[in-house]
């Protein structure tokens, strides 16, 4: 494989998450976590740098239900805020559960509406698909039934959910 070759198939955007020393760690949870993830190349630093030293594992390639991500051991100059998060998408109360309890299970904190923060302070949504559908349903009233359902939710219930959307 040329360098050429190499470079073309690399994707051309990818995801960089800062992390203080722990990208391999919080990328192999993330593999070990969701479908479509894997930990890629790890390297190591050439050189001294103002927070590591020559042979630290200095970026991981890891991809998270197929987004391609770098994670970069920065040092502890930056930390992961709200402004950005994953967004999981649930086809189910099981699957919610598993990612949800993956999570915060794991040193990480639940937050509110589906909302929850892993142990290296990446945030995350697990959203199902029932919230997106009744938040997109055509009726006002329903989804102001389903947004007020959600606003009193930390870990999203579907059960809940969906009896809001039917009223009930």
């Amino acid at each position: 494989m040329t360098a050429e070759t190499r470079s073309l198939a690399k994707p051309k955007n990818t995801i960089c998450l800062w992390y203080d020393g722990t990208a391999r760690e919080a990328a192999e949870f993330y593999a070990a976590t969701f479908p479509d993830s894997s930990v890629g190349t790890i390297m190591t630093a050439p050189g001294d740098y103002p927070d590591g030293h020559q042979g630290d594992e200095l970026t991981v390639e890891f991809t998270v239900l197929g987004i391609p991500c770098l994670g970069l051991n920065g040092g502890p100059a930056f930390r992961h805020s709200e402004a950005f998060s994953f967004q999981v998408a649930t086809d189910s109360q099981e699957e919610t559960d598993r990612y949800w309890n993956a999570i915060v299970g794991s040193g990480g904190a639940e937050s509110a509406c589906g909302w929850c923060k892993d142990k290296w302070g990446l945030n995350w949504q697990i959203t199902p698909r029932a919230l997106t559908d009744g938040m997109a349903d055509p009726d006002p009233a329903v989804r102001k039934r389903v947004f007020d359902a959600m606003m009193t939710m930390r870990k999203i219930d579907i059960a809940a959910i969906e009896a809001a959307r039917r009223g009930d």
